[in-house]
């Protein structure tokens, strides 16, 4: 089993430090490494220590630097637009893009998004997204945290502006006749995809996202729930992109 990975504000400088607050009660209390085991810290920048624990102290464990490592931010960069969807949906989302490798999730409020994130409403549910990757990039052991984009959320507006600056951008849509599988791909830069809420996404945000210079594509004959496409597109563009 490889070792478990804590996120830090900053890695230590020196040869040993003390892991606390959150971090290190998780790592005493709730998963309860010894004397001799060996954790992963990270910054969620591309760096990342390998530790020894030394010693196990009431929520905190001390950590002898065995190795240092940092890891090149990806390129090209995926980026997610994912429609807002109700209850836990999105959550689910954002957790498996995320284990598979995201760099960035863009909540968006789609004309037929159940769910609507008003005032203080939508900055908590931001911030369970933010929460919900920062728990599935430890699970993944990711270097890199992705980002979670929007004020709280993106409006179409401001979607189609960021896939107009895009390398490349997509949009998964059932109608569509080109497969994702066989699209161009750049070799560096942001890709961008779209994926809509439950109820899809409107002909008119379709169109407004095409002449954005996005192109229509689809997966498979299958239509899939809004928590799965992404995770389902992110899957191809991984291995062709040679991340797998």
């Amino acid at each position: 089993m490889s070792a478990p990975l804590f996120l830090v504000d900053a890695l230590p400088v020196g040869a040993t430090c003390t892991l606390d607050g959150p971090e290190g009660h998780h790592a005493a209390t709730v998963q309860r490494l010894r004397a001799g085991e060996t954790l992963i810290l990270a910054d969620g920048r591309g760096g990342r220590v390998t530790g020894r624990v030394t010693a196990v102290g009431r929520g905190s464990v001390d950590v002898e630097v065995v190795g240092r490592e940092r890891v090149a931010a990806p390129d090209p960069r995926l980026v997610v637009v994912q429609g807002i969807a109700k209850g836990d949906r999105g959550e689910l989302a954002v957790q498996a893009m995320t284990e598979i490798g995201v760099d960035e999730i863009v909540p968006w409020a789609a004309s037929r998004s159940v769910a609507q994130w008003r005032g203080d409403r939508g900055f908590k549910s931001r911030e369970r997204w933010v929460s919900t990757a920062r728990e599935a990039a430890k699970q993944a052991r990711r270097a890199w945290l992705p980002e979670v984009g929007g004020d709280p959320d993106c409006s179409t507006k401001q979607v189609a502006a960021r896939l107009s600056a895009a390398a490349a951008a997509f949009v998964l849509h059932e109608e569509a006749t080109e497969r994702l599988a066989a699209a161009d791909l750049p070799p560096s830069g942001e890709i961008v995809l779209v994926v809509g809420p439950e109820g899809g996404i409107s002909d008119a945000e379709r169109d407004t996202f095409v002449q954005a210079g996005a192109v229509a594509v689809r997966l498979g004959r299958e239509v899939l729930r809004t928590s799965t496409a992404g995770v389902a597109a992110l899957s191809v563009l991984s291995a062709r992109l040679d991340r797998w």
